[in-house]
């Protein structure tokens, strides 16, 4: 068999992989122009959730309008929320267990009032605005348009769940709609196609600045700290969803590896948003029904991030060590209670991990809010982990939905699984995905209707 190295390359996760390894060099290397490639990741994010909305609205939408069943939508949704509150309370728990077993802040005795709160003003002040009353106003958007504008998942969802409910209410005097929604979200997923191009750019800009930004040697301050999240981090999806996936009939390392290439864009840009899209695409293809992906996965973006939680909770433990400030069982398990409300809608937020922290310690006031300036420095590094082990968190909660509601095809599921390979082709080739004359045709018939 000859060599090719163009074969190597060609899978999006290869080309991401090779971004993010020169990203890490460039950044090293040069750390002020490695700061300066902060752009290309931010365009590359911006790119994405542009696209983010339309795919939401319409895969919602047409999976509600399909599935014709208007009880089943809130008995879909509630059966995600639930599980959401159950694995979200588990994340946090074993937060603040790995956090005082491994005893992260031990000896460092940090004096609380020598930590200034300039460097950290801004979380704080995001934090101040962030109540229960709004989370749930700003859910309800300002106009039909404006959730798009503003590029918000949860309002997307809430307008995207009435329009499907009412052509689901229609029948079949919405069925040429029904199409035109669906058609739109083929083309959508071809686009998408297209942007995903420049994923290894991108990620290689995100990891130039964050390396070049903070430099390698703030890794090493706080090694500990870094070493003791991942792990957790890692011992979660393994271990606590990796028994879930197995109730479910998956293997946990096989199912990781299906979303290799979507880990890698998160890891790459520290944002779960760039992922979305081709998540729930992926996972239609692996057997879960639309209806279910559309509604839980968006949904778990706001109310489901096992990382956030792991994190909230192993930082107040951390803190604690650090500054010599003792809680008792009942603070801490207030921490907790107070972290599933912190935790939720931050996934649009800039800084949503250490804006939770911020809201967390001002809502229980055992300690000091500076403190959470030992962490400016590797905050960006604790987010890719954090991203990373969200996404996968609300990939099993479609999957466990999904299964639950009996909309989930197992065969199709070792079909993907087990044939990564091939799936992987169909989404990078943008020929596979879309065509062009596919892409015309699709514009003619929507014309024609």
């Amino acid at each position: 068999m000859r060599f090719s190295l163009r074969g190597v390359i060609k899978p999006l996760y290869v080309q991401v992989l090779i971004g993010v390894a020169l990203g890490i060099a460039f950044g090293a290397i040069e750390p002020k122009l490695g700061a300066d490639m902060k752009t290309l990741g931010d365009a590359f994010i911006k790119l994405v959730k542009m696209l983010v909305a339309p795919i939401v609205f319409a895969t919602v939408v047409t999976g509600i309008a399909k599935m014709g069943d208007i009880k089943a939508v809130g008995r879909v949704g509630l059966k995600a929320l639930i599980y959401f509150e159950i694995v979200t309370t588990g994340a946090l728990a074993i937060g603040l267990i790995v956090g005082h077993v491994m005893n992260p802040g031990g000896g460092m005795n940090v004096d609380p009032k020598t930590l200034s709160l300039a460097s950290v003003a801004g979380y704080a002040k995001v934090a101040s605005e962030q109540s229960v009353k709004d989370f749930f106003m700003h859910i309800i958007p300002d106009s039909f348009f404006g959730a798009f504008v503003h590029g918000d998942i949860l309002p997307v969802v809430f307008i995207a769940v009435l329009f499907g409910l009412a052509l689901a209410h229609a029948g079949d005097c919405a069925k040429s709609l029904v199409n035109i929604v669906d058609e739109f979200l083929h083309t959508m997923f071809g686009v998408v196609t297209f942007v995903m191009r420049f994923a290894p750019i991108g990620a290689f800009g995100a990891i130039s600045f964050t390396v070049g930004k903070y430099g390698l040697a703030s890794l090493l301050a706080l090694g500990q700290l870094m070493l003791a999240f991942y792990v957790t981090c890692i011992l979660f999806v393994l271990v606590v969803l990796g028994l879930i996936l197995k109730f479910c009939g998956i293997n946990v390392f096989r199912f990781i590896a299906f979303l290799k290439t979507e880990i890698l864009i998160t890891l790459g840009t520290s944002s779960a948003e760039p992922a979305l899209p081709r998540l729930l695409e992926k996972l239609e293809r692996m057997g879960c029904e639309k209806s279910v992906v559309g509604l839980v996965v968006p949904t778990g973006y706001a109310f489901n991030l096992d990382g956030v939680c792991i994190y909230l909770t192993m930082a107040v433990v951390f803190i604690s060590q650090a500054t010599n400030t003792p809680m008792t069982l009942g603070e801490e398990i207030v921490v907790l209670a107070m972290g599933l409300v912190t935790s939720k809608g931050m996934s649009g937020v800039p800084g949503g991990g250490f804006v939770a922290l911020a809201a967390t310690l001002s809502s229980v006031h055992v300690l000091p809010l500076s403190a959470i300036a030992l962490l400016v420095g590797i905050d960006r590094f604790m987010g890719e982990a954090r991203s990373v082990t969200s996404i996968i968190g609300n990939a099993v909660a479609a999957v466990v939905v999904a299964k639950w509601e009996k909309a989930f095809d197992p065969e199709k599921a070792h079909q993907a699984l087990y044939h990564q390979a091939q799936v992987e082709a169909e989404l990078s080739d943008v020929d596979a995905s879309i065509s062009s004359q596919e892409l015309t045709a699709g514009q003619d018939a929507v014309v024609q209707r």
